[in-house]
């Protein structure tokens, strides 16, 4: 197959979807990959690294897609990248159509088979997701920290305190992958941390190997409500696999709060799980709400792109293998599992959660 990498292009972001490495899987199984040139700058990948790994390097983006029968990416493709679609091209990467009309409405019309790392789902888990949902959770707890800070508009707290002083109170909603990495770093920082979810199985668990100043709560609006009189930062990391995140936070509930006070919404993508948050970027991360500093970058790996970019073709690549072999026309018949993944298929919706967030027809 014909396998085309591109430089991505949205604000802020520096990984690539394949490393070097994972380039020289797929050529040895004599599939040809075509990497943009510089595509891998960002994360310390130069253009002779892909070279000597086999890559074919051409210079723009339409080369790419002109060229490949199947497009890996990173970030979901954005305006700009429509008009560079081959009708019935396959695509694999992190898609987020339950939050995205727009992109959904385009797959569809074009005919492009879309499969979603965020959606392929393995005995329960999601395996694609969790390598990037594991950076956004460790991300999350120090952003949170460092916006905490006076100078970045916060009630200037630090989080773990001194001695005879106060330590920051953490709220973390969702007990996943990323709550869990969240907890794991607001702990050894030093802060008071409790832990929300509705899995009652999962909270055994992390009651299990979290640090000691972790509590573990079961999740409901009134723990929530009681909790953010007292806490100076909460983090949202709720997930339901292809659907908008449920707001578990509103606008009006940030009354209750500290002036100052720091939210980080990891969930972002999925549309947020805060009633007040908006997609943000690096280069302007935070914005203040009813006097709340609100944290919503919406690609929060990107900045560390040299271990996102790793640990992602660490996930991937197997999968990018299935479907280079087998095409997007039989791989479902041959790996199963990948049905979780395919999204759009010739103009057709397979995704439930999003037929039902933008109120379309779904197979």
């Amino acid at each position: 197959m014909y396998i085309g990498v591109p430089k991505e292009i949205k604000k802020d972001e520096f990984r690539v979807s394949m490393t070097p490495a994972g380039v020289r899987e797929l050529t040895k199984a004599s599939h040809s990959v075509y990497v943009q040139k510089g595509a891998g700058e960002g994360s310390g990948f130069c253009d002779e690294a892909y070279q000597n790994a086999g890559a074919i390097l051409l210079g723009s983006a339409k080369e790419i897609f002109d060229a490949s029968e199947m497009i890996v990416k990173v970030k979901e493709p954005i305006a700009s990248e429509y008009e560079l679609f081959k009708p019935n091209q396959t695509l694999f990467t992190y898609l987020h159509l339950a939050a995205d009309r727009a992109q959904t409405d385009f797959l569809l019309a074009k005919g492009i088979r879309a499969f979603s790392y965020e959606t392929l789902e393995v005995n329960g888990r999601l395996p694609l997701l969790e390598p990037m949902s594991e950076v956004a959770g460790k991300m999350a707890s120090l952003m949170a920290s460092v916006h905490l800070g006076r100078y970045q508009g916060g009630s200037g707290l630090l989080v773990g305190g001194v001695v005879g002083t106060h330590r920051a109170k953490v709220m973390i909603l969702g007990g996943g992958v990323a709550g869990k990495a969240a907890a794991e770093v607001a702990a050894g920082l030093g802060a008071d941390v409790s832990i929300l979810d509705i899995n009652t199985q999962r909270l055994h668990y992390l009651a299990d190997v979290l640090p000691a100043n972790v509590t573990t709560l079961y999740s409901s609006s009134e723990t929530i409500l009681a909790l953010l009189k007292e806490v100076d930062i909460v983090i949202g990391t709720v997930l339901i696999p292809g659907a908008k995140a449920p707001k578990l936070i509103t606008k009006e509930m940030l009354g209750v709060m500290k002036k100052g006070s720091v939210l980080v919404d990891v969930s972002i993508d999925q549309g947020g799980c805060f009633e007040t948050s908006r997609p943000t970027t690096h280069t302007n991360p935070t914005y203040v709400e009813e006097g709340i500093i609100h944290y919503c970058v919406a690609n929060m790996p990107g900045a560390y792109p040299q271990t996102s970019t790793q640990a992602l073709t660490n996930a991937t690549l197997v999968y990018i293998k299935d479907l280079a072999k087998y095409g997007a026309e039989d791989i479902c018949k041959h790996k199963p599992l990948m049905r979780s993944a395919l999204n759009t298929y010739d103009g057709v919706l397979y995704n439930k959660a999003v037929g039902e967030a933008h109120a379309i027809e779904s197979k």
